[in-house]
């Protein structure tokens, strides 16, 4: 399948990407390369195959939600490294 520029913009604007002008040219070479590949997937045939839902055949074991007992607040700071009246204290993550 051939894709043109305009195609190419169509498709950038529409997955909010913003393409670098230098490397249109290779972005619509491997554009044509994997629609290629998705077209040779055509020829298989798939008469009777089921369509796949799911890549586990796994169920998920569902247990009832129940309310159990708390920690209490005193309790679950007795042990931590670092705490203060209320809250635990963690090293910041973020600036």
């Amino acid at each position: 399948m051939k894709i043109d520029k305009e195609t190419l913009h169509k498709i950038a604007h529409l997955s909010r990407l913003e393409l670098d002008p230098a490397k249109k040219d290779a972005y619509i070479k491997d554009l044509e390369e994997v629609l290629t590949w998705v077209e040779k997937l055509n020829e298989l045939d798939t008469e009777g195959v089921e369509p796949l839902t799911n890549m586990s055949f796994e169920v998920n074991a569902f247990r009832a939600d129940e309310v159990t007992n708390t920690i209490e607040h005193a309790r679950a700071l007795k042990n931590a490294p670092k705490k203060d009246e209320d809250y635990f204290r963690v090293p910041k993550v973020l600036e």
